[in-house]
């Protein structure tokens, strides 16, 4: 039961980051501080999937979820929870060097708009 919890707040963080990635440079036009933090993580989960590495949290996932009884999954985190919602195809390469580049242009715009604004005042 406590290995089963640990694998689903792990996949809880694992989510939140990938939210945390992609959309959080709209936080540095409230706290200027959390260019320090989101610049390497968005760096870290862009070059995640344009290098198809997994990210590290998956195989923690799949340990716990073995602890726990269960089977857990042997492709990524995306393919496992976030391909199957929003693509009905397996994650293939150029996919994910896609989506790679996806998470690099959205925080490219967002980081143009805070610079902008910033410029304004």
């Amino acid at each position: 039961m406590v290995y089963q919890i640990l694998a689903e707040i792990v996949l809880g963080i694992h989510f939140l980051f990938i939210i945390y990635v992609v959309l959080c440079a709209l936080l540095v036009l409230k706290w200027n501080w959390t260019v320090f933090i989101h610049i390497p993580a968005a760096a870290w989960g862009a070059l995640i999937m344009f290098m198809g590495w997994i990210c590290p949290l998956t195989p923690l996932e799949n340990r716990l979820r073995r602890l726990a009884g269960d089977e857990g999954y042997r492709e990524s985190f995306i393919e496992h929870y976030i391909m199957s919602i929003v693509y009905p195809e397996a994650l293939t390469r150029d996919l994910q060097i896609y989506l790679g580049i996806a998470v690099v242009l959205i925080n490219v715009v967002l980081y143009a708009i805070v610079i902008a604004r910033r410029r304004r005042k």
